[in-house]
């Protein structure tokens, strides 16, 4: 059994919750007004986005029946 396991929600979570905590920290030490950690934070929110947006493109729909074998649903 794997302790986190690695599939496209709980690797979003992950990302979202690495962000969320580095804004929340680098607010409350006061750090937010460097400029490496401005770019750090808003890099990594773009590229969440950028990784969102792709996987929202790449979304493919999946049938509960193929097209070749019909099924008589007339009893």
């Amino acid at each position: 059994m794997k302790f986190i396991p690695l599939n496209k929600n709980s690797i979003a979570l992950l990302f979202g919750a690495i962000i969320a905590f580095g804004f929340f920290a680098a607010g409350m030490f006061e750090v937010l007004d460097y400029f490496i950690i401005k770019a750090l934070l808003f890099t990594l929110f773009g590229g969440l986005l950028i990784v969102a947006f792709w996987h929202a493109l790449k979304n493919d729909t999946k049938k509960n029946r193929p097209e070749d074998e019909l099924q008589d649903d007339s009893y």
